[in-house]
């Protein structure tokens, strides 16, 4: 994705089990993509935006996390740790795809399929502002914020 690409018109799976089209949520808008639930950086991040959703809230943001685990497992995830944030499923990787961020990784020399931890911020028009690849977790979810203020 570069600046200026409108949301991808990709569906994704809530935890109430309803399809979300996120090409149909406008902006602002932050979607933050994770490898798994309940992993140490993962659980990181989504506390650190849980940590700052009110103030997400107060600038009109809305923010959304997604991986492949099942909604199921994002359920359990969101209760242990209390989660504030909206993590949706992305099984088929198809939103993960559509950002680009669905690719071979390496990890201990081996290579596998996953996602990359990335993070996207959206305007009032639907259309990319900011993306944050690679993400390094700390400090992360208050440099999104500091621009999603600035919008």
């Amino acid at each position: 994705m570069d600046t200026g690409d409108a949301i991808p018109a990709v569906g994704v799976t809530a935890l109430d089990g309803s399809e979300i089209d996120l090409a149909t949520l406008g902006g602002p808008l932050v979607v933050y993509f994770y490898p798994k639930d309940d992993t140490s950086g993962c659980t990181r991040e989504a506390q650190d935006f849980t940590a700052l959703a009110g103030d997400f809230a107060a600038a009109g943001v809305r923010v959304i996390g997604i991986s492949r685990d099942t909604v199921a497992s994002h359920a359990r995830f969101t209760a242990k740790y209390d989660l504030a944030v909206e993590l949706v499923s992305d099984p088929d990787a198809k939103a993960a795809e559509a950002f680009g961020v669905w690719g071979e990784r390496k990890l201990y020399g081996r290579t596998y399929m996953g996602v990359e931890r990335a993070t996207f911020l959206f305007g009032r028009d639907g259309r990319l502002v900011q993306a944050w690849r690679k993400v390094r977790v700390p400090g992360h979810a208050d440099a999104v914020l500091a621009a999603a203020r600035a919008l």
